[in-house]
């Protein structure tokens, strides 16, 4: 399948991957429809801060997730389906696993719903690496048991059987996508990245961390967009889970060191208590095999990791990006 004038949507396109993707289906020669969260400020989130010109190429939907209605309006029409909406945090997640079933599961089978009905040539529904769990083996492929370590994980875990059950009860073209952990510019505050380069940025000199034992697979965004759309290129991916993963994995120490030494070599790191999670939700280690992604596309990473932070870093920098984090709180 070529992706060039092919109609799309893209659902929680006003988030961070969602926006990247957005764009990289518009270089694409995608005809773009974005589906964004409705609320009374109509904000389309990340969209917000697109160039005009790019923004002017786009249709914006605004709807809910979770409203069935909404999403058949949606999809109607459309040719492919990239399914990124979502409530990621996991520590949100303790305190609010309904909302986690209501978007993440019920708001997977509105779309899988609706995609059946119109008959969608090809639906990509978005997975999480945390659907695994602590690796009990590494580098992590697709055959790697599921462990529902958080509620977060366990309601992407509910989402994925619901993908794999439609495909496999009716025929469904989907094809479930699991990015290992994607950083870059826009990422929710409530990820380690942003909150660090946010409070080096803001000139704190003791910088709150949680565990700095973890260890995870970071993908650049870009390389995790250019990963979406050459599976929905592929004739081979329907029916498939895949990971978007690089193979090298950082702990949580590592990162911060680097962070601190390209933004300010002075600061020092202090755990905070409240940034840890309960013990055995905590995720130790996560680092995926990219050998089916390979081996099905042409996908290839394109950045270092070391040339993702660097971007991610210029991105802050600007003083109307970096506002828009609240550096002096935990975001959960």
């Amino acid at each position: 399948m070529n992706l060039k004038n092919k109609k799309v949507l893209v659902t929680g396109s006003d988030g961070f991957i969602g926006s990247h993707l957005v764009e990289s289906l518009l270089a694409h020669g995608a005809d773009v429809k974005a589906f964004t969260f409705y609320n009374s400020f109509n904000s389309w989130g990340w969209l917000d801060t697109l160039k005009p010109e790019v923004l002017s190429q786009i249709e914006v939907f605004c709807g809910d997730i979770r409203d069935p209605n909404g999403v058949r309006t949606a999809v109607k029409g459309v040719d492919v389906v990239f399914h990124l909406a979502a409530l990621i945090a996991i520590p949100y997640s303790y305190h609010s696993p309904d909302s986690y079933i209501d978007t993440n599961i019920k708001g997977t089978l509105n779309v899988l719903q609706a995609c059946r009905d119109f008959d969608i040539e090809k639906l990509l529904v978005t997975s999480t690496s945390e659907v695994y769990g602590t690796a009990q083996y590494v580098p992590i492929d697709e055959k790697h048991p599921f462990q529902g370590q958080s509620p977060y994980s366990a309601s992407k875990i509910g989402a994925d059987r619901m993908a794999e059950s439609f495909y496999k009860s009716f025929d469904l073209p989907v094809t479930i996508v699991r990015p290992f952990n994607t950083f870059g510019p826009r990422q929710s505050a409530r990820a380690i990245i942003p909150t660090l380069i946010s409070q080096l940025a803001n000139g704190y000199e003791e910088i709150k961390m949680g565990s700095l034992d973890p260890t995870r697979d970071f993908n650049y965004v870009k390389d995790t967009c250019s990963g979406f759309i050459s599976i929905a290129e592929s004739d081979k991916t329907i029916g498939q889970e895949i990971n978007i993963a690089t193979q090298e994995e950082v702990s949580m120490g590592q990162l911060a060191q680097e962070l601190i030494d390209q933004i300010n070599p002075s600061a020092k790191i202090v755990q905070d208590p409240d940034r840890i999670r309960p013990a055995k939700s905590e995720v130790m280690q996560l680092l995926g095999s990219n050998e089916l992604l390979k081996s099905l596309t042409n996908w290839q990473s394109k950045y270092t990791f070391s040339q993702g932070i660097a971007e991610t870093i210029e991105w802050f920098k600007n003083p109307e990006n970096l506002k828009a984090y609240k550096a002096g709180i935990y975001n959960v």
